[in-house]
């Protein structure tokens, strides 16, 4: 999160500067733009990774049995 708040904060400077400068902007915008869409792509990855890890746990989770002493059935509620 912290990486697109500051490339956000980036492409708002290049504006800024690109108003103050004339012609910075036709090489300052598109570049922000495109980090700004890297930075996208790279969350939108790291994002999937971690649902793919977490959907894979849950997987290993259901395959392994649990099995209970005769101590555990004895103390298990069932509501």
């Amino acid at each position: 999160m912290w990486v697109l708040t500051g490339i956000v904060g980036a492409f708002a400077l290049a504006l800024v500067i690109s108003s103050l400068v004339f012609g910075v902007g036709i090489i300052a915008i598109p570049v922000a733009l495109v980090a700004v869409a890297i930075a996208g792509f790279v969350d939108l990855n790291r994002r999937r990774t971690q649902a793919r890890m977490i959907h894979d746990h849950r997987e290993q989770a259901k395959t392994e049995s649990v099995e209970f002493t005769e101590r555990d059935q004895r103390t298990l509620v069932n509501e």
